[in-house]
């Protein structure tokens, strides 16, 4: 049988290899800039928050030479262990723009709210190599966010599991800034399915924000904290007509549920009794780039309030 050609890369039907992979990363053209966008206004931030460098992503070959990317996190000033912590988290994925940003506006002016009542860890831009490129795959063509597990072959999300490992057992909650685009259906899904040697089968992108809870730790009060808030920022994806979003079967208004450890998820690190990763859509014709950040923001205030009203 002869699969059809779905993705201009490899051979139908035959997972990539070393060559494949170089292929595709030859194809992927510097759009912007992490130092500009994400160190300039992390090192705004030092004179209100502690400041770690947790790591260094480094991505080198012999055509593109090597690049080297200081990976940033922020902590409260008023560390306790006293306190509730709660990790905020963006651009695991690094072309999903408000969740970096979202991250970066929470940390600059609204953490400060919350100041003396729980201990922030913000990361606000997790694969920097991915954000220049707008890209949701990192150098080696792995997604981070699929890559959160012992022995991690992405060096992003294992540099932040290392983060966060002292921590384990004492965070509340932690929330996850992701965005799901129109590039998911044109671009990330066929590319999954050449790299694996699988066939393409289209699906469909939900028209707003919704949320993903995990499966073998649900909270649905906290889902349902976060989804209300945020629909008086922006509008929450509906339904599809078999009550799906993605594939999935609904939870709730605007919540589905995925086994979040067992598929590597960035949302499996903490322990967290609370965990939520946030979906917005930018490319809605109801959504601007501007309320995309602010639902993100909106989001992780929710999670707050959430928390602290139950401390």
């Amino acid at each position: 049988m002869t699969l059809p050609h779905f993705y201009p890369l490899g051979t139908p039907g035959q997972p990539w290899g070393s060559a494949e992979v170089q292929q595709w990363r030859a194809r992927q053209v510097r759009q912007r800039s992490y130092a500009d966008d994400v160190l300039a206004d992390v090192d705004l931030l030092r004179n209100r928050w502690d400041l770690e460098c947790y790591g260094e992503v480094v991505c080198a070959d012999a055509a593109q030479g090597e690049e080297r990317f200081p990976l940033m996190a922020l902590l409260s000033r008023s560390w306790s262990s006293a306190l509730p912590t709660v990790l905020v988290t963006g651009g695991v994925h690094g072309y999903e723009t408000s969740g970096v940003h979202g991250a970066l506006r929470f940390a600059a002016d609204h953490a400060a709210a919350f100041a003396g009542r729980v201990n922030l860890l913000v990361a606000p831009c997790v694969s920097p190599w991915a954000y220049e490129r707008i890209q949701r795959w990192n150098f080696d063509a792995l997604d981070p966010n699929r890559s959160f597990r012992a022995s991690s072959p992405a060096q992003e999300s294992a540099a932040l599991m290392a983060l966060v490992a002292p921590l384990h057992g004492q965070f509340a909650a932690h929330i996850d800034l992701h965005e799901t685009t129109d590039t998911d259906e044109s671009e990330y899904r066929p590319a999954v399915a050449a790299r694996d040697g699988k066939p393409f089968e289209p699906g469909t992108i939900p028209d707003g924000f919704y949320l993903v809870d995990d499966s073998a730790n649900p909270q649905p009060a906290f889902q349902q904290a976060i989804v209300q808030a945020v629909e008086q920022v922006t509008h929450i994806a509906p339904a599809d007509s078999q009550g799906c979003l993605i594939g999935t079967p609904l939870a709730a208004p605007g919540v589905i549920e995925y086994p979040v450890r067992d598929w590597g998820l960035c949302t499996a690190i903490t322990g967290a009794r609370y965990t939520s990763i946030t979906e917005v859509y930018p490319d809605s014709p109801r959504a601007t780039p501007e309320q995309c950040i602010a639902a993100q923001v909106e989001a992780v205030n929710a999670a707050l309030r959430f928390v602290l009203a139950g401390v």
